[in-house]
């Protein structure tokens, strides 16, 4: 009987962390998921960002939990700290990163007709 209770811990471990993806800059999990929606909760490590990137069918909203964002957005520079968000357009250039000493956690809000990982152009970074 023991034995069926640890493959079943194995087996909700390993669901969890398939909806966790590990980047060198830190990770994104997956909360929720529907049609034309997706939610995900972003950490980004202190002094990383993410490449800059566009996607053509979907718009994504960013809500900052904790830490300090620095968003480049269509080449205008903001700084969002807890409880402020900022709003991606399709078709915009884009990136975010971690300039403070703590990790960066942001709720993602993606929506559009298509969601898929092939709708992302990503942009040399200057760095």
């Amino acid at each position: 009987m023991s034995d069926n209770n640890s493959q079943l811990i194995t087996d909700e471990t390993a669901s969890e962390n398939e909806a966790t993806r590990v980047r060198f800059w830190g990770n994104v999990t997956l909360l929720e998921e529907g049609n034309r929606y997706r939610i995900n909760r972003i950490e980004l490590a202190p002094g990383h960002h993410i490449t800059t990137q566009m996607h053509y069918h979907r718009s994504e909203h960013w809500v900052v939990v904790s830490g300090t964002a620095k968003v480049i957005c269509d080449g205008k520079e903001t700084i969002l700290i807890q409880k402020q968000s900022t709003y991606v357009p399709m078709s915009t250039p884009h990136r975010v990163e971690n300039p403070g000493v703590i990790p960066l956690v942001m709720i993602e809000v993606q929506n559009g007709e298509y969601l898929g990982e092939d709708d992302i152009t990503r942009f040399e970074d200057a760095q």
